[in-house]
């Protein structure tokens, strides 16, 4: 088969088994997530096994340490993979829920109804938990789903496809409802984003370069953040050490993931308090610091900023900081460089805290919190498909909720339209 028949096939499979997974009850749908973990816990050595071959075409492809560690299937990723599926399976099921009802002034009862969006594109890089964690929360939500991961996990992904295959058939469910594009040509990516017929949306996870080309090349609604510039604004009326304590977890702790701050900006009026001592737990945990030249007075060690870092994702311990005269100053620095992402007040100001979370254009805004939180298991939706940054459908963690729409149901007793 050539690849678009191949890419055609799998589309309208997918599309035939929405249909059925979509009316799937919530017990059979957790049977068959708690039977996959325990397959997948069951099969580790497999795993593992397939998992070699891609880190050995990951290392003559001259793929970064960074991306290889993230590629490899360890015992823990093995053991998360499998727990993140039971946690699933203890959600709630918004399948069926009825989200709002209103009786009309002719007594018809109007309800919108929680159903699933039909079936769902991922594309994403390397990190092949990404295809169990997103198996079992299309499954959960009643959908289809097909999975395009990148050509450095194609073994890994084409095994852990094997076993939900295997769960699914054995539950009595099409095997089409998870698929993995069993093909490394990059134009399989260019002709499942010309099925809008048969997909319904499409959601990208991985580079901004990826998610560029996905939302420019998609026929398919795409669900996308190109990037994370995350901002933590320091106020006049922080506590110092909760600042302290805040803003190195929110760079220090996973510096390469989306949700970890970029800009620090601080209030002129603690800076010359503040700024030492944090500098001195960023520069003990090799953090960068580029400063403007505000920042630089007081830290003459910083590297002075250029224009290109505000606004920059650096996914690495390097941090930009900027001293601002007041919260205006820092919305309207946010407002300008931020990506819609995450976004942080320090203050013990509650009417300013609550002006911050009201105006500051965000899909997560924090009170007192590090930017680290931004995370669905985090913020208690269980599991994530990946945070959206634009508007429609979702803003934010995009757990089961967001991976469903609503229908309008309505009852009535024989009205007629005059």
């Amino acid at each position: 088969m050539t690849v678009e028949s191949t890419i055609i096939r799998i589309a309208t499979d997918a599309k035939s088994a929405s249909g059925q997974i979509a009316k799937c009850s919530s017990d059979k749908k957790n049977k068959v997530l708690l039977q996959l973990s325990d397959k997948i816990k069951k099969e580790a050595q497999y795993l593992k096994n397939e998992n070699r071959n891609d880190l050995l075409y990951a290392k003559e492809k001259g793929l970064s340490d960074a991306m290889i560690d993230r590629l490899k299937l360890t015992d823990s990723t093995v053991e998360s993979m499998a727990g993140g599926l039971k946690d699933v399976a203890k959600l709630d099921d918004p399948v069926g829920a009825i989200c709002k009802t209103t009786i009309r002034p002719n007594g018809l009862e109007v309800s919108r109804m929680r159903i699933p969006l039909g079936v769902i594109g991922i594309i994403y890089e390397s990190r092949p938990n990404v295809t169990i964690d997103a198996a079992g929360l299309c499954i959960k939500s009643g959908n289809a789903v097909i999975l395009r991961g990148g050509s450095e996990a194609f073994h890994s992904n084409q095994a852990l496809a094997n076993l939900v295959s295997e769960t699914l058939f054995e539950a009595g469910l099409p095997k089409s409802t998870v698929q993995v594009v069993p093909v490394r040509e990059r134009e399989a990516v260019n002709i499942l984003l010309s099925q809008d017929e048969l997909i319904d949306l499409v959601i990208p996870r991985g580079g901004e370069g990826l998610i560029r080309f996905v939302a420019e090349n998609s026929k398919i609604p795409v669900l996308k953040h190109y990037k994370g510039v995350c901002h933590v604004y320091v106020d006049k009326n922080a506590d110092i050490n909760m600042a302290k304590k805040i803003c190195f977890n929110a760079k220090v702790q996973r510096p390469g993931v989306c949700n970890a701050m970029e800009t620090m900006l601080v209030d002129s009026a603690i800076a010359d308090d503040f700024l030492p001592e944090i500098a001195k737990l960023f520069s003990d945990a090799g953090v960068e610091i580029r400063g403007c030249p505000k920042t630089c007075k007081v830290l003459p060690e910083a590297k002075a900023a250029l224009d290109s870092d505000w606004g920059y994702e650096y996914l690495d311990l390097i941090v930009s900081v900027m001293i601002v005269d007041g919260m205006e100053q820092a919305m309207a620095h946010i407002a300008q460089y931020g990506s819609n992402h995450t976004e942080a007040i320090i203050t013990s100001d509650y009417a300013r805290s609550r002006r911050f979370l009201r105006e500051v254009d965000a899909s997560v805004v924090l009170v007192n919190a590090s930017t680290r939180f931004n995370d669905g298991g985090q913020l208690g939706l269980g599991a994530e498909m990946g945070i959206s940054t634009s508007k429609l459908h979702a803003f934010g963690p995009m757990g089961l909720e967001e991976l469903t729409t609503t229908k309008f149901v309505v009852c009535g007793d024989g009205q007629i339209r005059e």
